[in-house]
C-alpha cells in the first residue's frame, strides 16, 4: 500500500473513480430500453436468457416460491434480518415531520403535506452477493411513507430463481409484486410496463454500471430515480490512533462488493499505511471473495495528507459514498465534512454497521453524487404539496402586488384574475 502524497499535480487522478464513461455503455442501454418499450415481456425473456443464461416460464415469483423460500431460511438468520427490520423502521419513523402551516400576511394561509408516491419500483442486485439486506433498505421506508404498491425485481440465478433470502425479506415488509429480472431489462420494464410489470413513478436500489445508466436513461421517459448509485466506495480518515487491523477490515469490507468497487485511506502517518497493508495481507487470506477483492484493490488509492485543512479539502471533493473518520480529532472533521453520503465515527463503527443493523440506509449516491444528492431516506418515498387558502381580506391584502408584478412580466390574464376578484369585493 504505497501511498502518494497529495499536490496539485495528481490532485484530479486522485479523485478519479474505476468506472468506465456513459458513452462506453448507454449505447446498449438504449437499444435495450427501445425493444423493451415496444417488445415488453418478450424482449425481457430474451434479455434474461441472454444475460442470466436462463429460460422463464413466468417472470412474476408466486406464493408459493414465496413460502418454500422462506422454509430455506434458518430461524438465526429470520432473527437477525427482523432485528434489523425493527431498528430500521425506529430510525426511518423518526423521520417523519408534521405539517407545516403559516399565514403570510392576514388572510392568506399556506401550508405543506407530504404524500407518498403511489408506485415504486425497487432494484435489488443478485449476483455474486444477493443484497437482502436492500430490501429492507428501501422496503421499509417505502411501507412508513404509505406507499401503495411496491414492485421488485431482482436476476434470477440459474435454475430461474431468486435467492430465497431476497425473497423471506420481500415477504417481510410487505413488497407487493416480485419479478425474476434483473440488470438493464429491468429497469426498462419498471420505466414502461409490460403485460406483467407495472410501469413505476420512481426506481430505488443500486446497481451496477449499466443499472446506474439505465436508471438514468428513465428519468427521460418521466420516472424519477432515487439517485445515481453505482458501485460502491469508502474513504477512510485515519490516523496513528486508529487500529490498523480494524481499518483493513473496514477497507477489505468495501472492496469484496464488487471488481469496480474502490477504497481509499488518507492518512497522515507513513506508519498506519504500513500496517494496514500488513494486515490487508494478514486477512486477504481467508476471505472466501478473495478474487474479487484482490481485483477491486487494483483500484485502491493511498494519499498521504498531513495538513487537516487540505484533507477536508481532498474529502469533500471526493464526496465518498461511504467515509470513515478514526482519529484524535473526529470532531474537527464531523464539523467540516460537507459532501458525504453517510458517516461512521471512531473505532468501533463499522461501515458494515450501517450496510445491515444500526438503522441509517445504505442506499447512498456514489462516484462524487454526494456533492448534490442525498442517501435514500423516507423523503425520498413522498413528495411535498403545498396548499393554500385566501379569504377575502387576504386577496384584498396581496391582490396589488400579484395585479402590479403580472403586469411588468406583460400576463394580463394573471392580471385579471385578481382584478374581477377585487371588483367582486369592492361591489358587494
Amino acid at each position: 500500500m504505497k501511498a502518494v502524497e497529495l499536490n496539485k499535480d495528481n490532485w484530479e487522478s486522485l479523485l478519479q473513480r474505476p468506472t468506465k464513461s456513459v458513452e462506453d455503455i448507454e449505447q446498449t442501454v438504449n437499444q435495450i430500453f427501445k425493444e423493451v418499450r415496444v417488445g415488453g415481456d418478450a424482449i425481457i425473456n430474451k434479455y434474461t436468457h441472454t444475460f442470466d443464461k436462463v429460460e422463464l416460464q413466468t417472470l412474476e415469483v408466486s406464493s408459493n416460491e414465496i413460502e418454500n423460500a422462506e422454509k430455506l431460511v434458518s430461524k438465526e438468520l429470520k432473527d437477525a434480518i427482523q432485528d434489523a427490520k425493527r431498528n430500521i423502521e425506529t430510525f426511518h419513523t423518526a423521520q417523519k415531520t408534521d405539517k407545516v402551516e403559516v399565514e403570510t400576511v392576514e388572510g392568506v394561509l399556506c401550508w405543506q403535506e407530504k404524500r407518498a408516491i403511489q408506485k415504486v419500483g425497487l432494484y435489488i442486485p443478485g449476483g455474486t452477493a444477493p443484497l437482502f439486506s436492500t430490501v429492507l433498505m428501501l422496503a421499509v421506508p417505502a411501507k412508513i411513507a404509505g406507499c401503495k404498491e411496491i414492485v421488485l425485481c431482482s436476476p434470477p440465478d440459474g435454475e430461474g430463481k431468486i435467492n430465497p433470502v431476497i425473497l423471506y425479506t420481500a415477504s417481510l415488509v410487505g413488497v407487493t409484486k416480485i419479478f425474476k429480472v434483473g440488470g438493464i431489462q429491468a429497469i426498462a420494464g419498471l420505466t414502461f410496463g409490460t403485460e406483467r410489470i407495472p410501469k413505476v413513478s420512481k426506481i430505488f436500489g443500486p446497481g451496477n454500471q449499466y443499472v446506474t445508466v439505465a436508471k438514468q436513461l428513465s428519468t427521460k421517459f418521466g420516472v424519477a430515480i432515487d439517485m445515481p448509485a453505482g458501485p460502491s466506495e469508502l474513504l477512510v480518515i485515519a490516523d496513528d490512533s486508529a487500529d490498523a487491523a480494524f481499518v483493513a477490515s473496514d477497507l477489505l469490507s468495501q472492496a469484496e462488493h464488487g471488481e469496480d468497487s474502490q477504497v481509499v485511506l488518507v492518512s497522515d502517518s507513513l506508519d498506519l499505511f504500513s500496517k494496514v497493508e500488513i494486515e490487508i495481507e494478514k486477512q486477504l487470506a481467508k476471505l472466501p471473495r478473495k478474487e474479487i477483492v484482490i481485483k477491486a484493490l487494483e483500484n485502491t488509492k493511498s494519499v498521504l495528507i498531513k495538513n487537516e485543512d487540505e484533507v477536508i479539502s481532498f474529502v469533500n471533493d471526493y464526496a465518498p459514498e461511504h467515509l470513515i473518520i478514526v482519529t484524535k480529532n473526529d470532531g474537527f472533521f464531523i464539523d467540516q465534512i460537507v459532501n458525504a453520503g453517510s458517516v461512521f465515527i471512531g473505532k468501533y463503527t463499522p461501515e458494515s454497521a450501517g450496510d445491515y443493523a444500526s438503522g441509517t440506509n445504505h442506499t447512498l449516491p456514489t462516484n462524487g453524487f454526494a456533492k448534490a444528492y442525498s442517501g435514500v431516506n423516507l423523503d425520498s418515498f413522498t413528495k411535498s404539496i403545498t396548499f393554500q387558502k385566501i379569504t377575502k381580506k387576504g386577496i384584498q391584502n396581496i391582490g396589488k402586488t400579484i395585479e402590479l408584478m403580472a403586469e411588468a412580466e406583460g400576463l394580463q390574464a394573471h392580471k385579471n384574475a385578481v382584478t374581477l376578484r377585487l371588483k367582486e369585493i369592492d361591489n358587494v
